[in-house]
């Protein structure tokens, strides 16, 4: 009834069933953009739709749990998809929506930054990771 009285065709609501998380990452194959909410932004759930290819918008606010998303894109290179306020989320997610070159030139350029990012260099990471703990245990 809620969507109905904002002009929402209820059907087009999909509320999915708990999954292994191969195939909870798999359905943002089916999503062009994630919607980020706000004030409290998406933490793990951005990462995972980015690790996924699935492009985030969002309003990065004040405080930390406002600006994980917003620093995910930034560490993507991502830094269009952190717009300022509510009219340019609505603009631009309307934009991306109506625009299929521009959300798939979006979408290529998160690809790229998925082999080129830090943020996504589980091996490099891990190295690091363990070169620090082998420091650590040699103090």
């Amino acid at each position: 009834e809620v969507a109905r009285s904002q002009g929402i065709d209820p059907a087009r609501l999909v509320f999915m069933p708990r999954l292994p998380h191969p195939q909870y990452l798999a359905r943002y194959r089916h999503a062009d953009l994630f919607l980020d909410t706000h004030p409290y932004n998406a933490h793990t759930t951005a990462s995972d739709a980015l690790w996924a290819g699935c492009p985030v918008l969002t309003a990065p606010g004040a405080t930390f749990a406002a600006r994980v998303a917003g620093s995910l894109n930034h560490h993507l290179g991502l830094d269009g998809m952190n717009v300022a306020d509510d009219a340019a989320f609505v603009a631009t997610a309307i934009g991306l929506g109506n625009d299929p070159a521009a959300l798939a030139a979006v979408r290529g350029r998160l690809a790229d930054a998925r082999h080129t990012s830090g943020l996504c260099d589980m091996a490099g990471f891990a190295s690091d990771f363990a070169a620090l703990l082998r420091d650590l245990s040699n103090r």
